[in-house]
């Protein structure tokens, strides 16, 4: 049987996994992918992760495994739809899986404190980006960390993750986050027009999130993740005033 071939030339291997399917659309066609969607695998080793999402029972995959050393596998071919993001939404979007391409990074991730991710790796994270991107058409702004889509469940890729380095390369959508600072702020079980003034904003940036004008569980996830993306310096879920003021210039910079 001959090798399959890697979609993109940065892979060294094909390993297939059995966890996909099609791309699903509500018109006619297959849907491009126009998302990148970065997680960490959250496990002891590169190879458990490897063996977890090409095993049929997990009904787990990705597009890309990157280990530490920067070798790049693919495990599911890019026109096909990969199982990695699960119960997700961003920009109204709610089968993130059909519109994306996932990148799954060898790391422990919270479970084994955080490890940092080593340069050759984030190099190699950073070239496969790039090269989906102008192969997709895929913006910037929409390489997007698996916390941002799924904040009530998942912390991935991490608050250690270079959001600004990455940025720098013209991957991902970072501004320098505002200083802390004493100012108004908002936390669980707060109510009224500004909760709803911050949820509006949220979901301007693409979060999934009803305005409700209470400052409930779902509200706290998604500051958790803005800040986890966006102001990493202290992720705690209440929204202070460099949260808020760091939100607006990440929606600013949007509009660029």
């Amino acid at each position: 049987m001959a090798e399959l071939t890697p979609d993109s030339p940065l892979a060294t291997k094909v390993v297939p996994s059995p966890n996909q399917g099609p791309r699903k659309s509500a018109t006619a066609g297959m849907p491009r992918p126009s998302m990148i969607i970065l997680h960490y695998t959250g496990m002891d080793s590169g190879v458990a992760a490897l063996q977890l999402l090409t095993n049929p029972l997990s009904e787990v995959s990705c597009h890309y495994l990157v280990w530490e050393d920067g070798r790049i596998f693919q495990l599911v071919p890019e026109v096909a739809r990969a199982w990695h993001a699960g119960k997700s939404v961003w920009k109204g979007e709610t089968d993130i899986n059909s519109h994306s391409i996932g990148i799954e990074i060898v790391n422990g991730g919270h479970r084994f404190d955080l490890p940092a991710y080593p340069p050759q790796q984030l190099e190699a994270v950073k070239a496969l980006c790039l090269d989906l991107m102008q192969r997709h058409g895929i913006q910037a702004g929409h390489v997007l960390a698996h916390s941002d889509i799924a904040p009530d469940r998942k912390d991935d890729p991490g608050e250690h993750f270079p959001w600004a380095d990455f940025a720098d390369s013209g991957i991902g959508l970072w501004v320098p986050p505002a200083p802390l600072a004493e100012g108004p702020r908002y936390q669980s079980g707060d109510e009224g027009q500004p909760v709803r003034a911050l949820q509006a904003l949220l979901a301007m940036l693409g979060f999934g999130l009803d305005l409700t004008g209470v400052f409930d569980a779902r509200t706290v996830s998604v500051v958790k993740a803005f800040q986890r993306h966006y102001r990493p310096e202290l992720v705690d879920g209440i929204a202070d005033l460099s949260t808020m003021m760091t939100l607006k210039a990440v929606l600013q910079a949007t509009k660029g």
